[in-house]
């Protein structure tokens, strides 16, 4: 893996050494770090880790595991590694099947130095609570899974989700989550490492919302034509939000990219 951006003397004298060998946990996790969070920094940061194609699609048949690779899936540990709490939607849970974070001893040292437990919280963003609350995301998390919706859910739900072991944090008057809101509940719970993992309408929702600090986007080199869903979806914004780059990492043709909020 290589360095591409930022590019100091340190990084071009040390290029063709990183380019030859794959980059350890400590430096994609170093790369990756979270803005230093209270006093004169943001209260919370909201980052999003997604993977395109060249041509735009953000799945492969429903999924986005055939686009992604094997650099790619170590990034995607890295950040859920760095964060408090993995921002989700419900679609997404259902179609790609989402477990439980674990705990990885890589990063063991890394997140008590931080004040984090052993594993980021699984935070599901759902509306109709249409979720199987058997499964071990619920019933066997290592950090219990929480359930963001609004004040309006079904209550036969919100309490199966609760006795499925979830906690439901409420953010919306009605039916629907207010997704800045949303970002505000977690970080009140002491959540402030912020990651989601999409899908596109959830992103899209960060998105017209303002909410979202950093996108971390694999774009990766290949072509898949058809119809499928870009990184975001939903109505646009009135005026494009522009970020500035952090970070751009290469390796086996995948750019892994960082954009923050300027």
């Amino acid at each position: 893996m290589r360095r591409l951006f930022p590019v100091t003397d340190q990084t071009s004298a040390s290029r063709q050494d990183r380019a030859d060998r794959e980059w350890s946990l400590d430096e994609l996790a170093d790369a990756y770090a979270y803005p230093a969070l209270g006093a004169d920094g943001p209260a919370h940061w909201l980052r999003a880790n997604m993977v395109s194609t060249l041509d735009g699609a953000a799945q492969h048949d429903g999924r986005s595991q055939p686009i992604s690779g094997e650099s790619d899936m170590r990034i995607f540990g890295t950040l859920r590694a760095l964060a408090d709490v993995v921002v989700v939607g419900a679609e997404t849970v259902r179609q790609e099947g989402y477990r439980p974070a674990r705990a990885r001893e890589a990063f063991a040292a890394r997140r008590a130095a931080s004040g984090q437990g052993p594993a980021p919280a699984i935070a599901v963003v759902t509306a109709s609570m249409d979720l199987d609350f058997s499964l071990p995301l619920f019933t066997s998390p290592l950090v219990p899974t929480l359930v963001v919706t609004g004040a309006a859910a079904p209550a036969a739900r919100v309490e199966e989700a609760v006795g499925a072991g979830a906690e439901v944090v409420v953010a919306g008057d009605g039916a629907a989550v207010d997704v800045a809101r949303a970002v505000r509940e977690l970080a009140a719970r002491g959540l402030r490492r912020q990651l989601t993992e999409g899908g596109p309408r959830l992103l899209g929702q960060f998105v017209a919302a303002d909410a979202l600090d950093e996108l971390c986007l694999t774009i990766s080199p290949m072509l898949t034509a058809g119809g499928a869903q870009r990184i975001s979806g939903g109505p646009s914004v009135t005026v494009p939000h522009r970020l500035a780059p952090a970070c751009v990492l290469e390796e086996a043709g995948f750019l892994f990219t960082s954009y923050r909020r300027i």
